[in-house]
This record gives structure tokens, C-alpha cells and sequence, in this order.
């Protein structure tokens, strides 16, 4: 037996979500069946969705249920297999969750899968070469489908998937536009990310201001929009849309504690017949292996610099997850846990 530290979510926020949300336990892990592996938890992954699932409220995925381990991407290496698809030593991504360790049956679709780490760091297969990656990847191709020479814009741009979605804009040959919170965050975006310009929306107090700011660094208008965040930023954005833009909705990550976030300008959307499209990225299975092919070859090329948040211990999850929905993160945020 082995004793596995692990994170629960022991209540549901009101409102903002705090620390004492959450509690710290322990258990042991069980024997292994035919058929499962024993998981060591190397990174954590700590993303924006994981809040809406703290609500009790129809959402596209199933509520965080109270007293149980936390959800979430884990990459980390197999100690112990009873399946012939996997040995002890193979680095493995999966959703272990916020624990050191998890038991997983190796032959359910999806739940474990071999990673190479020979050009591409264990850690970057929950962020660049990972969901976040994957989700920019599908936005960019699949709902806003750009074309060489048009504008793309993305808000939270020095993200994890932001940053993915700069570095694949690029690749097509796109203007490529970003929207983060800092001078540093901004300056990162130009000179490591390869964004063309990034605006600092921190400086702005309002949509009209923030969109005079987009206006100057999207002189032929907005053709894509990567949406995370919502709210004023969106407000901004649709005012310098051009006919026929494209958005692709991921995130309203300025909706995340509960309240309203409503639409200052909906007839732009009918003004200039733009396609406004959500998704979630988990139902689009299909393009995973493409996306990352595409993705690991970028990173390996030295063309997409990811920047990590690295928290240290599991113990440190939670507030690194309050920090990270207040944009105190820059770049992936990650726990490490070993």
C-alpha cells in the first residue's frame, strides 16, 4: 500500500471561490487489478474550466461532485502495470486528478496515453502539447479556418492556449494580435511568442478605450477572435470585427464567479454576419493526433516558447488555482509534485 496525499473539493463557492473550498487528505492506494497501472503524479495541471465544475449547475460537463478528488490533467510515470500495454517507467498524460497518485485502467479509451519526451518536456504535454494546445489548434482550424494575410486576435494571449494559438496563427500566415494583463505579459507575447502586437488591457477602462487600442494594432480590422474571457473584452473586440468574422467562444473566464456578463453591442453580430461558435475540445477526439503532431513539431522547432507557472507541492494547488483565475499566473500553470 501506498499512501497517496490528494486534494478534495470539501464545499461549494458563493460567489468567489476561496481556499477553504477545498481539503487536504490522504488515502491508500489499492492493489492493482488485471488490467490497471499505478500512476506517480510528476505536474498537475491547473486550467479555468476547473471552476465551473465547482458550481452545482448545468454546464457541458458533469459538476465536481463534493468530498472527492479534484479533477485534472496529470502527466507522470507508470511504478507498477498489470497491462500489457504498459510498463513501469513509461511517462504517461492522463486525468489523474489533484493527487500523487492514480490507479487507471489501462484499457478505457482515453485514459492513459505514452508521451515521448525526447525533444518535448514531460510538462508541456498539459500545456502546449496538450488540451490547451489542442483547444487553440481546433478554434483556430475548425470554427475560425483562417486564411493568409487575415488578422487573429485571442485574449488571455500569454496562456497556455493563447500562446499555442499565436504560434499556429503565425504558421498560416496570419497577423497575429494578443490581449493580456501586464507590460511584462505583453512584452513576452512579441518577443518570445511572435505576436505582431499585444495590448495591455489593463490600461483600459472601458470597451471604447480598449477598442481605440485594437483599432491602432489591427489596422485592417478583425478577421478571427480567439475568445477566454468575456465582458469588456468582447464588448471591444466586435466593434473592430470585420463582415464575415469568425469567433471562436472557449473561455468567459470574467463570468467564472457567477455573475451576468452581459453584451454591450449583439447587432454587431448580425451587422457584420459573423459566425460565433463555442466548443469544447474533449468531444473532438477525432483531431487530437493531427493537433499535437502539428503542435510537438512546433515546439521541437524552437517556433512556440512556452512559459510555465510552477507551483511546488501538492499542498500549493489551491491557491495556485485562485491565482491563476485572477491572472496572477504567466504562461501554463502547474503544480509539481514530484
Amino acid at each position: 500500500m501506498t499512501i497517496n496525499p490528494q486534494i478534495l473539493l470539501d464545499n461549494r463557492p458563493t460567489g468567489e471561490a476561496v481556499a477553504s473550498n477545498f481539503k487536504l487528505a490522504s488515502s491508500e492506494t489499492p492493489a492493482l487489478q488485471d488490467g490497471e497501472v499505478l500512476v506517480r503524479h510528476h505536474f498537475l495541471s491547473l486550467d479555468p474550466y476547473m471552476r465551473g465544475r465547482m458550481n452545482d449547475s448545468k454546464s457541458y460537463t458533469a459538476p465536481q461532485p463534493l468530498g472527492q478528488v479534484m479533477g485534472g490533467g496529470t502527466v507522470g510515470e507508470v511504478v507498477e502495470s498489470r497491462s500489457p500495454k504498459f510498463q513501469a517507467g513509461d511517462q504517461v498524460v492522463g486525468m489523474g486528478g489533484w493527487q500523487q497518485y492514480s490507479v487507471v485502467k489501462a484499457d478505457e479509451p482515453g485514459a492513459l496515453r505514452k508521451v515521448d519526451t525526447t525533444h518535448v518536456p514531460l510538462s508541456y504535454y498539459l500545456g502546449a502539447v496538450g488540451m490547451p494546445g489542442v483547444t487553440a489548434w481546433y478554434g483556430l482550424s475548425k470554427v475560425i479556418a483562417p486564411k493568409a494575410g487575415e488578422t487573429m486576435v485571442v485574449s488571455a494571449a500569454t496562456g497556455a492556449v493563447g500562446s499555442a494559438f499565436g504560434a499556429l496563427a503565425k504558421a498560416r500566415g496570419c497577423r497575429a494580435v494578443g490581449i493580456a494583463g501586464g507590460p511584462e505579459k505583453c512584452k513576452y507575447a512579441v518577443e518570445e511568442l511572435g505576436f505582431d502586437a499585444c495590448i495591455d488591457y489593463k490600461l483600459h477602462q472601458d470597451a471604447a478605450s480598449l477598442s481605440n487600442a485594437l483599432k491602432e494594432a489591427c489596422p485592417d480590422g478583425i478577421d478571427g477572435y480567439f475568445e477566454n474571457v468575456g465582458g469588456m473584452v468582447l464588448d471591444a473586440v466586435l466593434l473592430r470585427m470585420n463582415a464575415f468574422g469568425r469567433i471562436a467562444v472557449c473561455g468567459m473566464i470574467a463570468g467564472y464567479d457567477g455573475q451576468p456578463l452581459p453584451l454591450t453591442y449583439p447587432a454587431l453580430i448580425l451587422t457584420n454576419r459573423l459566425k460565433v461558435q463555442g466548443f469544447i475540445v474533449s468531444e473532438h477526439m477525432e483531431i487530437w493526433p493531427e493537433a499535437l503532431k502539428e503542435l510537438g513539431t512546433l515546439v521541437a522547432t524552437g517556433k512556440l516558447h512556452p512559459r510555465e507557472s510552477v507551483a511546488q507541492g501538492l499542498e500549493s494547488a489551491p491557491e495556485a488555482f485562485l491565482g491563476l483565475l485572477k491572472g496572477k499566473n504567466f504562461g501554463k500553470q502547474l503544480v509539481k509534485l514530484v
